[in-house]
């Protein structure tokens, strides 16, 4: 797949590429569309078992292009309403969607700009590896936008409703101490370690328990807004999904015997 997003498989990771580099990979309509596509696909692709989000040269995403939004501008107020709700319902809403239904793991790659959608679509991810001089905006306000993506959803189960409040509503900059400090991101690192500390998460998450990690992913997107009972019964389910597969016998033969496991996966 070619054009603003890119997507390889290779070696049961599949990597997909923001590419807009000379734009900061800034989101237009038609990365919007080709998110849209490529998350499509992916969820209809069983030869990965790690997913890799990455932005092609030095930035991650730095939110919409304001450049392409502006077109819209000679349009009647009810004609811009209808045409921006559009573009979120068609292709942001079901890029989020596809992502969070993966049952392989995420892992979010980050240097230089995070902001707007950019910060949202790295809040979707399972796992985030930044770059210690990464700079993170939810940017929305600030052009009179209130969010998408489900940054009012992903913010205040990992800050709290409060701080949520506070980077919405303000849009302040912060750096990647503070994203770590919040829990944002998993790992921060010097730029010029990004690529080792990924690759290195990708090639242990490729190895481990695959049907472990998609019962785990279903159990923590279920949690907070589940009962105690019914988060209960959810886990004995899986646990019991777990413990008739071939990687659990894997796992404790391979405890008792005190060497490494090697799971079958998928």
């Amino acid at each position: 797949m070619a054009g603003t997003v890119l997507l390889d498989v290779a070696d049961g990771v599949a990597t997909l590429t923001l590419n807009r580099p000379a734009a900061l990979n800034a989101l237009s309509v038609e990365m919007m569309q080709d998110l849209a596509a490529a998350t499509r696909e992916l969820t209809k692709r069983k030869d990965f078992a790690v997913l890799l989000i990455v932005g092609a040269g030095d930035h991650f995403m730095a939110g919409g292009d304001l450049k392409d939004f502006a077109t819209h501008l000679h349009l009647s107020p009810e004609a811009r309403r209808a045409s921006f709700r559009a573009m979120i319902e068609q292709y942001i809403n079901p890029t989020v969607e596809a992502l969070q239904a993966l049952e392989q793991p995420v892992i979010a790659k980050v240097r230089g700009a995070c902001a707007g959608f950019g910060l949202t679509l790295m809040l979707g991810c399972d796992l985030v590896v930044c770059a210690d001089s990464s700079v993170f905006t939810t940017a929305y306000a600030a052009i009179g936008l209130s969010g998408d993506g489900g940054a009012s959803y992903f913010l205040p189960r990992m800050v709290g409703r409060r701080k949520a409040a506070e980077l919405l509503l303000l849009g302040e900059r912060f750096d990647a101490a503070e994203a770590l400090r919040l829990g944002l991101v998993t790992r921060s690192v010097p730029a010029a370690e990004v690529d080792v500390e990924t690759e290195k998460l990708c090639t242990r998450l490729k190895a481990g328990p695959l049907q472990t990690y998609g019962e785990i992913k279903r159990l923590l997107a279920a949690s907070l807004d589940s009962q105690l009972e019914t988060q209960l019964q959810s886990e004995a389910l899986a646990f019991g999904r777990c413990g008739g597969s071939e990687d659990f016998a894997e796992g404790v033969t391979a405890f008792l015997e005190k060497r490494k496991a090697v799971f079958k996966g998928r």
